[in-house]
């Protein structure tokens, strides 16, 4: 088992409740399925998991930017741990660049989704 990073919140919840906060790769419903669980074969839904929890905890654009680069570590990690041939290992390493440019140019509207109307309740 390849050792990842995730805050200790992750990994002492539950699993039903982690269940019902992480979705895997991509986002929930129909356009989720677009997204692969894999790079090149081999299954990243363990990082994909650790990522949804992360937008879902926090709070500030740094908290995301955090997620982001854990997300890619992570990916990595399990692409180090996994892959023993070099070209493979390139190709893999390469979409795993595509997954984190995606979430870093593009997750925004996952990140804050529910966000803001917490706040604006708060104020009220």
């Amino acid at each position: 088992m390849t050792d990842l990073f995730a805050p200790s919140a992750y990994w002492k919840l539950p699993e039903g409740a982690r269940k019902l906060l992480c979705n895997g790769c991509g986002t929930k419903g129909l356009c989720g399925f677009i997204v692969p669980e894999t790079v090149w074969g081999l299954p990243i839904t363990p990082a994909c998991d650790i990522h949804d929890f992360m937008y879902h905890v926090g709070e500030t654009p740094a908290d995301k930017d955090a997620a982001d680069r854990v997300f890619l570590n992570n990916m990595l990690r399990i692409i180090d741990d996994k892959t023993r041939f070099r070209v493979l290992k390139l190709f893999r390493r390469r979409r795993a660049m595509t997954y984190y440019t995606a979430v870093a140019e593009l997750g925004g509207p996952a990140f804050w989704s529910g966000k803001n109307d917490a706040r604006e309740l708060g104020k009220a």
